[in-house]
């Protein structure tokens, strides 16, 4: 399993909402990048990367910012936020960042998806974002009618090899991940299920390493100090 300690851009700073809530804003640097070179001296091999700002605003406002962080050699790193048109998947790709992930634009425009994945295949993802059971978009801002595991599936039949599913209500409430909702993903999905949301203390990486998760992504826990990275890592085992 990999570790992605995860790096929230907004305003050109590297933040943390709670529950998705622009209005309930953490800033923890001012120089993101520097977040993320800290994240590899502590062993890690990717990281994740959300622009906020893209998220709500649908274009990538912190491009700059996330070349600085993709620029560091021998790590995967992903990218979500405001991604909705093959240019800005194009331009994140040329500037060295291994992974775009779709997200509000994964759903509402299937046939943008589906030609996204025809070009560039592994190299692209799916973000669901759950809340109450249906895929959330726009930020979070907004929560559609499409139930989460049936899109799972959906996105399984055209050929996608990674989704990131998280659950809106455990972010950044430091109270636990969904366990029971990525044992029931890994049990009817063979994706790669990277899971987000909640991950909290190192028996949440521990538990989440024996449901065969591909991935865990750990934010607030890390810079509150509740999870260190090496012992995750140790736990997970560093790779997939």
């Amino acid at each position: 399993m990999l570790i992605f300690p995860a790096i929230d851009i907004l305003g050109g700073k590297a933040v943390r909402l709670y529950k998705g809530d622009y209005n309930q804003v953490t800033v923890y640097s001012q120089r993101p990048w520097e977040v993320a070179e800290d994240f590899i001296s502590k062993g890690c091999k990717a990281i994740h990367i959300v622009d906020l700002d893209g998220a709500r605003e649908g274009s990538a406002i912190n491009m700059d910012v996330v070349k600085k962080i993709a620029q560091y050699p021998n790590i995967l790193t992903e990218i979500g936020g405001g991604i909705r048109n093959l240019d800005t998947v194009k331009r994140y790709l040329d500037a060295g960042v291994s992974r775009v992930i779709l997200g509000t634009a994964a759903l509402e425009d299937p046939s943008f998806r589906r030609e996204t994945l025809r070009l560039y295949g592994d190299r692209i993802a799916i973000g669901v974002d759950l809340k109450d059971g249906k895929v959330a978009v726009k930020g979070w801002i907004e929560k559609s009618d499409k139930d989460g595991l049936a899109f799972l599936h959906e996105l399984e039949d055209e050929g996608v090899k990674t989704a990131i599913v998280t659950d809106i209500s455990k972010d950044g409430a430091m109270k636990g991940t969904n366990l029971d909702l990525y044992r029931k993903i890994v049990s009817e999905i063979s994706m790669d299920i990277t899971a987000s949301g909640g991950v909290s203390t190192l028996d949440d990486v521990c538990t989440l390493k024996e449901i065969g998760v591909y991935g865990a992504i750990i934010g607030k826990a890390y810079y509150t100090g509740s999870i260190g990275l090496e012992d995750a890592n140790a736990i997970a085992g560093g790779q997939s």
